[in-house]
């Protein structure tokens, strides 16, 4: 199924600077690489080799299926368009999530879901399923390294146009899989614009 959101407006989810950094991960990964921004982007469909090192890759899966926003911890994460919570967890395994939360939304008709992950706890803490929001509105917040999974601080915003059972995407995929996953979890790019 192809989404056409052409003629329809998105609010930001984070409100990027004019300068920020667009990483690139395809030759791997130093979480203590000094950054030049504040903000950065981590790229979709990205194949990032030795970056998912936890027992939950131990299929090898390492094709990126969101955009990751890198922003300082607290930074706050909007509602990129009317919707409500669908869902919220903390998926607190090594290098997983961490506090996350999916959204509902209908977009033309079209049901869409997104997740954000990497949050922090107070992101969580007082919402409930079905709690309606609107495009602008403060959703979330980035959450630190002992609260987001152990990662740098960032946003993992991902999208999908299948409905989820758990409060769950998977954010790589192996190889084998990706054809399926491109189709079920689009670039994320239709609602962020031009971030890269």
């Amino acid at each position: 199924m192809s989404l056409n959101f052409s003629n329809t407006a998105f609010s930001a989810v984070i409100h990027l600077p004019s300068d920020y950094e667009v990483f690139d991960f395809s030759n791997g990964y130093d979480p203590n690489r000094k950054h030049k921004y504040a903000y950065g982007i981590g790229k979709y469909n990205e194949k990032r080799p030795n970056m998912y090192t936890s027992d939950l890759y131990d299929d090898q899966r390492d094709i990126h299926m969101g955009i990751d926003i890198m922003a300082p911890v607290g930074t706050q994460v909007h509602a990129f368009y009317e919707g409500e919570v669908f869902l919220f967890a903390n998926n607190d395994k090594d290098l997983d999530y961490g506090h996350t939360l999916i959204t509902k939304h209908i977009i033309n008709g079209q049901s869409i879901y997104a997740l954000f992950g990497h949050l922090s706890e107070k992101s969580i803490s007082s919402i409930y399923i079905g709690q309606k929001f609107l495009a602008g509105d403060v959703i979330a917040y980035v959450g630190d390294r002992h609260e987001n999974g152990g990662w740098n601080p960032h946003l993992h915003f991902q999208i999908s146009i299948a409905e989820p059972t758990v409060c769950d995407m998977p954010g790589v995929v192996h190889e084998k899989d990706l054809n399926a996953a491109l189709k079920m979890y689009p670039d994320p790019r239709i609602i962020l614009g031009d971030v890269y």
